[in-house]
């Protein structure tokens, strides 16, 4: 499939994508070479070949939410919050920014 200037150049304009005039014709280029690269695919048997990866129904697995120990983990609140500008009861006071 081959895709010219023109149909670029709408479809830039559809897209509100402003290209200027001398880059519509490599544009172009790439896209046809993309649209052929995807006609190559599609040839491309695939009968009886089992899928090899898939997002659907995985389920990933799970550790437990336990605080580390030492100087890079937790359990050292006062220490966390010693440089805000402001806490109150080891948690950071922030300005309310909804009404």
């Amino acid at each position: 499939m081959s895709i010219d200037k023109e149909t670029v150049r709408k479809v830039a304009r559809l897209a509100r994508i402003a290209e200027p005039e001398q880059r519509l014709e490599p544009l172009a280029q790439e896209l046809s070479g993309i649209l052929d690269w995807i006609e190559q695919l599609n040839e491309v048997d695939i009968e009886g070949v089992e899928a090899m990866a898939s997002t659907v129904d995985v389920s990933l697995p799970m550790r437990d939410d336990v605080l580390q120990e030492g100087p890079t983990g937790g359990g050292q609140p006062d220490r966390v919050v010693a440089n805000a500008p402001k806490s109150e009861d080891n948690f950071f006071v922030v300005p309310k920014v909804v009404e």
